[in-house]
């Protein structure tokens, strides 16, 4: 399975197609987490760190906070919307500065991720495109 890292043109904002919900009907609740935790091992280890968390619970907030946004993005329960109000992304992120290789380091960590896990290539494309074009929203630098 391929997944290409489109380019980001400064100024545009592509449409974000969700997900398949198929994803959340295979992962579930926990895999969702799983997932969302696997990626930000990577992140952790990789020359983005800076951009996340340093201390475990700080950490561990990060992968709670963004678990609860997939589950939602994928089809299950509200938990995000329930926890913090509607998710507003780009205004969340304004405080970190996050430029084109960062975004790049970021998708390839959940690529890394995303492979670990058993779907099929339809679910993992769908999932795979929505961050794609969602982290191009994300970038501010």
């Amino acid at each position: 399975m391929e997944f290409q890292i489109s380019k980001y043109t400064p100024g545009k904002r592509p449409e974000v197609a969700l997900p398949t919900h198929e994803i959340y009907r295979i992962l579930g609740d926990e895999g969702i987490r799983e997932l969302v935790k696997d990626h930000y091992d990577l992140l952790a280890q990789s020359e983005i760190k800076n951009l996340f968390p340093q201390d475990a619970a700080g950490l561990e907030k990060a992968v709670k906070n963004a678990s609860d946004f997939f589950i939602q993005i994928c089809g299950g329960p509200m938990y995000f919307n329930k926890n913090r109000g509607r998710p507003m992304m780009y205004k969340r992120h304004l405080p970190h500065k996050i430029t084109p290789e960062a975004r790049e380091v970021w998708l390839d960590c959940y690529r890394q991720a995303i492979q670990n896990q058993n779907l099929t290539e339809e679910v993992a494309l769908s999932f795979w495109n929505y961050l794609d074009a969602f982290s191009k929203w994300m970038v501010n630098s």
